[in-house]
């Protein structure tokens, strides 16, 4: 699929993500990190604790999916392997215990996000995209109040062009027509335009490493970064007015 001019009404969708672009995320998942890093240095003395569970969590991917339950099974695996299974039961819980926690952690909206999203919703029609567990994704769409501003909420297991297009699909639209804002380049931005559509970046100050391994192809020219999202009405004007000269 192609892109097509992009005039003001020309973009019929704008797809959000939720986890670090609309609330906080990854600063819980990061404290956890370092709770886990603490209990498993007691039993060995070894560097890169963070790295060998990340090396857990991506063979894991596939069956536990993303989300906090399946970082903590990887945690519990890897503590076992790291310290040759010396690790005692009482701390295994604790780690339990750091899962539950980040299971309860309020939505803290980043600032500006209500704002942002309403002003593109008064004009576009917007759908939220995320990834993650079920359960703990339903609970955060409807703890964070934002739910009413977006037409379709999608919690998907993965999000790669194969999703994508299976989205863009039900949702009646070519890529070309539709515009993603996110924090993470792998799932956000990089397949939306491999398929053709535009993509609007919005970093977070951190970011889990397995989504950092984003290399981005062609397409890069239909893409805006900005520091925050109330930056997002500008960008979309600018791409808007990049298109129209295509």
């Amino acid at each position: 699929m192609q892109p097509q001019t992009l005039r003001c009404a020309d973009i019929a969708l704008v797809g959000f993500d939720a986890d670090d672009t609309l609330w906080r995320s990854q600063d819980y998942f990061d404290e956890a990190q370092a709770r886990f890093e603490e209990i498993v240095a007691g039993y060995v003395d070894l560097g890169d604790l963070g790295g060998r569970l990340y090396a857990v969590e991506k063979r894991n991917i596939a069956l536990f999916g993303y989300g906090v339950k399946g970082m903590v099974l990887s945690m519990i695996e890897a503590a076992v392997e790291i310290t040759g299974a010396r690790i005692s039961a009482a701390d295994l819980h604790r780690i339990v215990v750091l899962g539950k926690d980040l299971l309860q952690h309020p939505v803290e909206l980043l600032p500006g996000v209500r704002e942002a999203v309403a002003e593109v919703a008064s004009t576009h029609p917007v759908v939220l995209i995320t990834k993650g567990d079920l359960f703990h994704q339903e609970a955060k769409v409807r703890d964070s109040g934002l739910s009413d501003l977006f037409r379709r909420i999608e919690i998907v297991s993965e999000k790669d062009p194969a999703t994508y297009a299976r989205l863009f699909e039900e949702f009646g639209i070519d890529a070309g027509r539709f515009l993603m804002v996110g924090n993470s380049l792998r799932s956000d931005i990089a397949p939306v335009l491999a398929l053709g559509g535009w993509g609007v970046h919005v970093p977070y100050h951190t970011t889990w490493a397995h989504e950092a391994e984003a290399p981005l192809g062609e397409g890069i020219e239909r893409m805006r970064t900005i520091a925050r999202l109330a930056l997002l009405p500008a960008a979309m004007h600018e791409l808007q007015a990049q298109a129209s000269l295509r």
